[in-house]
């Protein structure tokens, strides 16, 4: 097959051109290149989805399947499918659970579409409604030949938001390990590399459809158990500190700096309990989550235990929460 990935330089796109290549397909990337180069085996066409006629190196080539990354743009979207649409017989758009509207129940109501505003704040809901759009463009355009999936929490070597890369560096360096008290909570995830080869099989397959697409849901204690049960060494203890006393020291949920990656509060569970028996049932296959741990230990040691993060505690922050409940 002829594959075009919109992208191919960062993470799950990069992912996808690999196991693309692996499998023997000739493949295409569509990026500027600026974060840095495609895998061995793909080609390069710098392009700049800014720019009016981003395209136009590309005029006249047909694809056998394009795998749409997107993120934050449906004119974008807009762009490649009038670029490649007509003549494409398989696209992939990777949305996000983001276009869900309510995080607390696990309802399926979807976020009101919004468009491009350059003027407007990012936002989370902003970003998931220009998912819902960009969702409702390619539908409307490919009317069948679609395969939108709705990734969750995507984890593994490569990631550059250092959510779950935080927990096993953490637990690598031993000793007193604050984890959040939420036995209700659960986890999800879906290790990049999993979530690219279903990407590929899908469109050799002519898969269809949209899908929540990330990995079974398993308790968060249990998540944060079996990361330390691969990575952490002897003598290493869990310290559960209760979700107010959290919120008492302002640390943050999810991500970003001073904060304990992937807990979530209540009202945001389901976005950790999303049934994906659908996709399963349609090919996804996930591999133990201690595997991704140690795989993401590796890539964490090559950048640095130590190193500054964009998401996590700090040594000081996290004795200012063990102070805090000893």
């Amino acid at each position: 097959m002829k594959i075009l990935v919109l992208g191919g330089t960062v993470f799950l796109s990069k992912a996808v051109t690999a196991e693309a290549v692996r499998r023997g397909h000739e493949v295409f990337c569509a990026a500027r290149g600026a974060s840095g180069g495609v895998p061995e085996g793909a080609t390069l066409v710098q392009v700049d989805r800014d720019r009016p006629g981003a395209f136009e190196k590309l005029a006249g080539e047909q694809f056998d399947a394009v795998v749409d990354v997107s993120k934050y743009s449906v004119n974008w979207v807009r762009d490649a499918i009038a670029a490649f649409g007509g003549t494409t017989p398989h696209w992939t758009f990777v949305s996000s659970i983001s276009v869900y509207a309510d995080h607390g129940t696990g309802s399926d109501e979807l976020l009101p579409a919004l468009e491009d505003d350059p003027d407007e704040e990012f936002t989370s809901e902003r970003y998931g409604g220009i998912k819902v759009a960009s969702e409702i463009a390619v539908r409307e355009a490919m009317a069948g030949r679609e395969f939108i999936v709705r990734a969750g929490l995507i984890t593994g070597p490569d990631d550059p938001s250092d959510r779950f890369g935080y927990w096993p560096a953490r637990m690598a360096r031993g000793g007193r390990v604050v984890v959040p008290d939420s036995p209700d909570l659960g986890f999800q995830h879906i290790d990049a590399r999993d979530l690219a080869q279903w990407i590929v099989f899908a469109a050799e397959e002519r898969v269809t459809g949209t899908y929540d697409s990330t990995g079974p849901v398993m308790p968060f204690q249990m998540a944060i158990g079996e990361i330390a049960g691969a990575t952490a060494p002897p003598g290493t203890q869990l310290v559960p500190v209760k979700e107010a006393v959290l919120k008492e020291l302002k640390i943050s949920p999810w991500a970003g700096p001073r904060s304990l990656p992937l807990w979530l509060p209540a009202a945001w569970a389901k976005m950790v309990g999303r049934d994906v028996s659908n996709a399963l049932a349609n090919g996804l296959r996930t591999r133990p989550l201690a595997e991704t741990a140690l795989d993401s230990l590796e890539y964490e040691r090559g950048l640095g235990l130590d190193r500054a993060r964009k998401a996590g505690l700090t040594h000081e922050e996290e004795l200012e929460i063990l102070t805090a409940v000893s």
